[in-house]
């Protein structure tokens, strides 16, 4: 059976909805990368050296990441000899197997969650890449699940941060503990674990800053933020995400492994995917850190933040080709 028939058969027992959401919030990278990838391979037949030349910019302009690329290129190059590959078209469906291995990792990518008490999950990112709203989002999401969530505002420096998780809160339907502006967020995380355990909350939601005005370390005051978490909830964080904006491309994988090596981050969420023709950046970020990423912004409705899912997301890539290969097959039988 083809891959892309696998695959379709594979995505037919999802859920619509969320096929529909990763199709349409992947819509600009579909158009910018596999557009340009079908139209290579119609217009060169023969995969000869400048094919290759040509496959390769197209992947590195999807910010698939270089190094990646020049894998995935040596790769395809033993597939095309091992199976004796002729005709560029028939290396779709084999490109398309290698970026869904490439996504899927060996790590679970599913949200950890306390089996005995309150699951805690910690946010970090710098400014501007959606933090906030990704937690009012996950809020949401865990609400319409019947879980009682709180959120806590431990972005306690940036002007509105506070004011926009209580925005958030309200659409929700979720607590937020808080204090005044400029207060330690160390204080207010120990507020909301309190505030968890008396309410008996299944989820906390923990907002952090992504920078400080004053010039204390911002890696102290995380290392602060878990040893209040952890004096109360000896296992937390359960979660520690770090929120990257996927239209900054490569500036987005550069704050990972900045952030990342030293805050314990556990997880990826990629905001703003519908937002970027880059969206190979998912690929390079999979490859490079060695992180799961767990959630991805595919729109900007409160439905829109999706676990991530690599036949989901390789699916919306390549929808059009995959529906085009298994008509082609049905007529053949």
């Amino acid at each position: 059976m083809s891959f892309f028939k696998k695959l379709r058969d594979s995505i037919a027992s999802k859920t619509e909805s969320v096929t529909k959401q990763f199709k349409e919030g992947l819509e600009k990278t579909r158009k910018e990368f596999v557009e340009k990838v079908s139209d290579l391979m119609v217009r060169r037949k023969k995969i000869d050296e400048e094919f290759y030349e040509e496959l390769e910019e197209i992947l590195i302009g999807a910010d698939v990441g270089v190094n990646t690329v020049m894998n995935l290129i040596d790769e395809l190059r033993d597939e095309v000899k091992k199976r004796k590959i002729e005709d560029a078209a028939e290396l779709q469906p084999v490109l398309s197997e290698k970026l869904t291995d490439l996504l899927r990792g060996e790590q679970n990518n599913e949200l950890k969650l306390n089996p005995n008490g309150i699951t805690v999950i910690l946010f970090v990112g710098v400014n501007g890449v959606g933090k906030t709203t990704t937690i009012g989002k996950l809020a949401h999401r865990y609400k319409q699940q019947g879980k009682k969530v709180i959120m806590a505002a431990g972005d306690t420096f940036r002007a509105g941060a506070i004011e926009q998780l209580e925005v958030w809160g309200q659409r929700a339907g979720v607590e937020v503990i808080k204090q005044q502006a400029g207060s330690d967020p160390a204080a207010v995380m120990f507020d909301a674990v309190q505030a968890a355990k008396q309410r008996n909350a299944d989820i906390l939601l923990c907002d952090t800053a992504g920078r400080l005005q004053n010039k204390s370390n911002l890696m102290e005051e995380l290392n602060k933020i878990y040893r209040v978490i952890q004096r109360e909830i000896p296992d937390a964080p359960h979660e520690v995400l770090m929120v990257l904006d996927a239209t900054t491309g490569q500036n987005a994988l550069n704050q990972a492994k900045l952030f990342g090596e030293k805050s314990g981050v556990t997880g990826l969420v990629l905001t703003k995917l519908d937002g970027t023709a880059k969206g190979g950046i998912v690929v390079a970020i999979r490859q490079e850190l060695d992180l799961p990423v767990k959630m991805v912004g595919l729109g900007e409705k409160m439905e829109d933040l999706q676990p991530f899912d690599s036949e989901q997301f390789v699916h919306a890539l390549f929808a059009g080709l995959i529906q085009e290969q298994v008509e082609q097959d049905s007529t053949e039988e």
